[in-house]
């Protein structure tokens, strides 16, 4: 008898998240930082230096805001799950009502709806509320120092891409090469993402590269007028 086997990706979905919000902002803001100082007629010199400045306060301001925003979620799941066990201390059989209905309302009739209550929350009643009370499970359950580091590790490799390519190219090419080298990660990038999250690559793509297209011309567009003032 052979068995079916089923491959799903919903497990990834926390860091996965991260990791690709950090790529795609460690590419957009650092190609557009380095275009916007380019079009201002900048030097290789500044340059550089405001592209690492970038990769650095980027990273540093994506796992603060991953961990903190995270956080306030895992504040949230503990919260309702504190919620969740007083009250199946002080009343059982309410909240075995409340399961049941639950059930009831995804389609089971009384006799079942009341019987798979009774058995999983004989195994595990705060598990079975948390989970189709509450939508907590093991794999959405929120994870701030994972999605931090994801997230502050893929906005660095992002970062990267461009400022190398800035050590390279000449200046008076710089804004074409890196905005079209970094479109190329983009695409990439979203290709990647979805791919990995077992979705089509085609609408993450051109989503991924259009606001990226967008991002560095505005950048270069007031790198320009701001260069042409200052001159």
């Amino acid at each position: 008898m052979s068995r079916h086997h089923e491959l799903h990706r919903l497990h990834r979905v926390g860091w996965l998240r991260a990791a690709v919000l950090g790529a795609n902002d460690g590419i957009v803001s650092t190609a557009s930082l380095i275009i916007g100082v380019a079009a201002a007629a900048g030097t290789r010199d500044s340059i550089l230096v405001a592209g690492v400045a970038g990769l650095v306060a980027g990273a540093m301001s994506m796992a603060a805001g991953e961990y903190v925003s995270v956080s306030s979620q895992a504040d949230a799941e503990a919260a309702d799950l504190a919620r969740e066990r007083s009250e199946l201390a002080e009343d059982v059989l309410g909240e075995h009502a409340e399961l049941a209905g639950i059930y009831r309302a995804r389609g089971l009739d009384v006799p079942t709806a009341d019987t798979v209550a009774t058995q999983l929350m004989a195994k595990d009643a705060l598990g079975a509320h948390a989970r189709d009370e509450l939508g907590i499970s093991d794999f959405s359950t929120a994870r701030p120092i994972q999605a931090a580091l994801s997230s502050a590790a893929a906005f660095t490799v992002g970062a990267a891409l461009p400022l190398a390519l800035a050590v390279f190219v000449p200046v008076s090419q710089l804004v074409v090469i890196i905005a079209i080298a970094s479109l190329v990660f983009l695409a990439l990038l979203g290709g990647v993402g979805a791919r990995a999250g077992g979705a089509s690559i085609g609408k993450p793509m051109l989503r991924v590269t259009f606001w990226g297209a967008i991002a560095m011309l505005l950048t270069a567009a007031i790198g320009h007028l701001v260069g042409g003032v200052v001159a």
